[in-house]
């Protein structure tokens, strides 16, 4: 009798999640940052929020909860009512790095139910102009025959800049000396002065110093070469592999959100991506459109989060107390 009490109650859940699912949304939704306000995770979220909002005619307002590297907007969401009305735009550093680095999260990086990767923006490795490396094989080659002596900055420790940087490294068998940055303006200015000697950014961010020749592009971490830097080769075409990263952003759920809400979540975004207007949009801002489905973003996440605990593993990061 337990047992069937059991099963009863299960159906009785999962008809009530059913139904709130096809009313899904009767009243205003939130779409969490855990970044402050022109970031390029907010932008995002606030152009998807817009097109929901039209295109279900229910608001979707973007609150930003910025604070802790992205922990405190993400800890929000993962513990709020798993019913679609308060998701996390978030990025890799918050969902797939942070739990690596720190195991003592008040989350998992995988306890959500992904809606969409939005959108990725591709990141190259940039030296400055005066360093005598003028292709891959010779900065490869400066950095071996100058062990630890070759300083690259980031916009801070934990980022994926840092830890790109880390598999580089632990990919060519070099050894060189991360200095952390509170974001990426510092850093290129710092690598634009020479007080840094590289760094991997995303492209949006170096792309004017790359076309003024003060940065040269040496590589991009991305699969395929990057359409704005067509000359650019990649890691791979370089010879360095299981280096590959990119700056993804995601709309996920709190765990156990009905697979019905995120699926129409994942239609209606993808309609809006198609928008001409919307992919304008989004490329200006130097990101790539994706709108992928539940399934595949969750299987591109858990592949990133093995990835950067690699990574985090290379670089020697201890987890936080």
């Amino acid at each position: 009798m337990k047992l069937i009490r059991i099963l009863l109650c299960a159906v009785a859940v999962a008809a009530t999640q059913a139904a709130l699912a096809q009313d899904y949304p009767n009243r205003t939704a939130r779409i969490i940052v855990s970044y402050a306000p022109g970031a390029e995770n907010d932008l995002i979220a606030r152009l998807a929020g817009q097109h929901l909002t039209e295109q279900l005619k229910q608001p979707f307002v973007v609150e930003n909860k910025p604070g802790a590297a992205g922990v405190i907007g993400s800890e929000f969401v993962a513990n709020a009512p798993p019913d679609g009305y308060t998701l996390l735009l978030g990025n890799a550093s918050t969902l797939a790095i942070m739990g690596s680095i720190n195991p003592k999260l008040p989350y998992r990086p995988l306890d959500f139910a992904p809606v969409s990767i939005l959108a990725s923006i591709p990141s190259v490795l940039v030296a400055n102009a005066s360093l005598p490396a003028n292709s891959m094989a010779e900065f490869v080659a400066l950095v071996r025959s100058q062990p630890g002596a070759l300083n690259y900055g980031s916009p801070g420790a934990g980022t994926s800049m840092h830890l790109t940087a880390e598999l580089f490294a632990a990919q060519t068998g070099t050894k060189i000396v991360h200095v952390a940055y509170k974001g990426a303006a510092p850093a290129v200015a710092d690598l634009l002065a020479g007080q840094v000697q590289f760094m991997f950014q995303n492209v949006p961010t170096v792309l004017p110093h790359i076309r003024s020749g003060k940065l040269r592009a040496l590589a991009a971490t991305t699969p395929a070469r990057i359409g704005v830097l067509p000359d650019v080769p990649t890691l791979t075409e370089t010879g360095i592999r299981d280096a590959d990263a990119v700056s993804w952003f995601a709309i996920v759920a709190p765990k156990g959100t009905p697979p019905a809400t995120t699926a129409l979540l994942q239609a209606e975004i993808a309609k809006a991506w198609q928008k001409p207007e919307v992919r304008q949009r989004l490329l200006a801002l130097g990101a790539d459109p994706v709108a992928n489905t539940p399934a595949e973003a969750g299987a591109f996440m858990q592949a990133e989060y093995r990835k950067w605990e690699k990574a985090v593993n290379a670089a020697g990061l201890k987890p936080a107390n």
